[in-house]
């Protein structure tokens, strides 16, 4: 008889029942999770781990690209944003470079902030 964490019982619980504006959020907040935890591992000398993250990062990158809605007018921008921090997690991986992850971090909180915002804005009304 397996017994049940109660952590992943409450996250299972919180993606099922976010919505669509909660799990973009949920997603900035892992892909910079898994930034900051590559960023780690690459000081550390720890570069299966550094990978791994970094994949993690891009998956939910490709994520945010594949779901776009074309017929919004700021589709095309962020698109190409999303495209440029996806190229760039690949070159920090394959060069083990922290500056451009760090530069990358910044780019993710930036539109993690002013998503955060937006939600905010439409609860306000």
């Amino acid at each position: 008889m397996a017994i049940n964490n109660p952590y992943q019982t409450y996250q299972q619980n919180s993606v099922t029942t976010a919505s669509p504006q909660e799990l973009t959020l949920m997603l900035y907040n892992g892909c910079l999770k898994f930034i900051k935890l590559a960023k780690r591992a690459m000081d550390k000398g720890k570069f299966e781990d550094k990978n791994t993250n970094l994949i993690k990062a891009q998956a939910i990158i490709q994520e945010f690209i594949i779901t776009l809605d074309q017929d919004i007018e700021i589709s095309e921008n962020l698109a190409q944003l999303y495209e440029y921090i996806h190229f760039q997690l690949r070159e920090a991986n394959m060069k083990n470079d922290l500056a451009i992850l760090e530069e990358v971090e910044g780019q993710v909180k930036e539109l993690r902030d002013i998503w955060k915002e937006a939600m905010a804005l439409v609860k306000g009304k």
